[in-house]
């Protein structure tokens, strides 16, 4: 291998490894920090510099370990309720309103709503804001912050997690799409209709 070439791979290793620390997703981090590291280990290999090469094939088992971890495992997934008028909806909500803007534009908590927190290994992430009308959930709002949002919470809520909300007689879950970037999220997790308003069924 030219010197010329080894020295490009390594400026390759180095950019993924910076533009790793750019992501707001911890998966789109972990992807490119593994990246790196492999780009790394070929530089190593090729400087026959065998403690970047070991340093490096630790970081890309760990990438490996935690992508898998964060994107098969539901431990550490979980809800709270939170009452609607609480504070720190309230703070929560302001300080990531432009954000939830993007995709669910115009939505605000009202009385008689009901408000759960996502929680990700004890800690909030995200926010959903609903209520039931008949057999039906009708959600409002289904929001996580972006670092969280390739951990597969919303997936896993409407099927396994929704129990944890602790609503009984809700047969159907009902909610508009705020956007086409939302109404592809919400086909993704198994919402169907042809119009702004989708739904899926319990279980």
């Amino acid at each position: 291998m030219s010197p010329i070439t080894i020295e490009i791979i390594g400026y390759v290793a180095s950019i993924l490894i910076i533009a790793s620390l750019a992501m707001t997703s911890v998966v789109r981090l972990r992807i490119l920090s593994l990246l790196g590291s492999i780009a790394y280990i070929v530089y190593g290999v090729a400087l026959g510099a065998w403690p970047i090469v070991i340093a490096n094939i630790i970081i890309a088992c760990l990438n490996i370990w935690n992508i898998y971890r964060v994107l098969t495992s539901t431990q550490g997934l979980g809800v709270s309720p939170i009452a609607i008028d609480a504070p720190y909806l309230a703070d929560f909500l302001d300080a990531h309103q432009a954000d939830i803007d993007k995709f669910q534009p115009g939505v605000r908590p009202e009385p008689g709503d009901q408000a759960w927190l996502f929680l990700r290994d004890g800690l909030p992430v995200g926010a959903l804001i609903g209520r039931v009308e008949g057999g039906d959930f009708h959600v409002k709002l289904d929001y996580v912050r972006p670092p969280f949002r390739d951990a597969k919470l919303g997936a896993w809520l409407f099927s396994e997690g929704f129990g944890q909300l602790g609503l009984s007689g809700v047969t159907s879950i009902r909610t508009n799409a705020g956007t086409a970037e939302h109404r592809r999220y919400l086909r993704g997790i198994g919402f169907i209709g042809d119009g702004e308003s989708v739904s899926r069924a319990v279980g």
